[in-house]
């Protein structure tokens, strides 16, 4: 299931760690004597859902180069490197974004991917089977579209919906742990407490609420691929930018060489049904040629 950003990779572990531990230790201060407290508990699961989303952001670059083993260029060997780094520069400063770092990832899949923290400290990189098989021109136009992904500050969005997703997938599982734990405890005198079927409940509807909030992320995702493409065939051409599109769409067959948890960052992404097609990252390319032939 080619769909979940490193990104989201790295934020669900640190909200499930910070849950985990937070539980263990008995820090529940939303748990009134009365019953729950929401206000403290909205506060609560805002505070560490945003928080493990701003981890998974900062971490992004880094997580990205080792999970892709990308090659930074900071001196071009070639005149195929030197050509990239010049695209680059010169898309960046079209879209009015600082300088991001370029790099080169072994893939024979052709693919590409933009992170990083904020618009002016982003790194592109893109795989060596793309620059074998693409014209220059649509290389340019698959830059073009990773930087379009910065101008727009698609990662920074990302975190903020994610920091909402995560805030009422903690709020809510465990509304749903009291609710449980409340009804197998009946009859009990607890003094205001929770028993061991609040914290499993809650760990398997964070799971669950968890699996469902990522349609939304997964909508936004689809969304941004769309204004992405936009971005592309502004800062390269339309005609270049389609090219490029129905090029991936020829590579279907190739297996799929990015990291499962980045493939949200890349250009490519593989078609999906029913369900799947609710949590996928990527639109059908169909549907982002005809987008962009309708453009203009």
């Amino acid at each position: 299931m080619m769909r979940i950003l490193l990104f989201l990779a790295t934020n669900m572990a640190v909200l499930l760690v910070a849950s985990v531990t937070l539980n263990l230790l008995g820090v529940n201060s939303y748990l009134a004597g009365s019953g729950l407290d929401y206000g403290s508990l909205l506060v609560f699961c805002a505070v560490f859902g945003f928080a493990g989303s701003f981890i998974s952001l900062f971490l992004s670059k880094t997580m990205a180069k080792m999970g892709t083993r990308t090659q930074l260029i900071k001196e071009p060997r070639n005149a195929d490197e030197r050509w990239l780094l010049e695209t680059v520069a010169e898309l960046a400063e079209k879209a009015g974004v600082g300088m991001p770092e370029v790099g080169i990832f072994p893939a024979q899949q052709a693919n590409a991917f933009a992170t990083g923290w904020n618009k002016n400290n982003a790194l592109v990189a893109v795989s060596s089977g793309l620059l074998q098989r693409f014209r220059p021109e649509e290389v340019r136009a698959v830059l073009a579209h990773e930087i379009g992904h910065v101008a727009n500050g698609d990662m920074v969005t990302l975190t903020l919906i994610q920091g909402v997703v995560n805030t009422f997938v903690m709020f809510f599982a465990r509304i749903v742990g009291y609710a449980v734990d409340s009804f197998l405890r009946r009859g009990e005198d607890n003094g205001g407490g929770v028993g061991i079927g609040f914290y499993i409940t809650t760990f398997v509807f964070e799971i669950i609420f968890g699996i469902l909030a990522s349609v939304i992320v997964a909508w936004f995702s689809r969304r941004r691929e769309f204004r992405a493409d936009e971005a592309g065939a502004e800062f390269a051409s339309t005609g270049a930018m389609i090219g490029a599109l129905q090029r991936l769409k020829a590579e279907y067959g190739a297996p799929d060489e990015l990291p499962e948890q980045l493939n949200a960052f890349g250009i490519n992404g593989n078609l999906k049904q029913g369900f799947m097609a609710l949590i996928a990252s990527h639109p059908p390319l169909d549907d982002r040629i005809a987008a962009l032939k309708q453009r203009g």
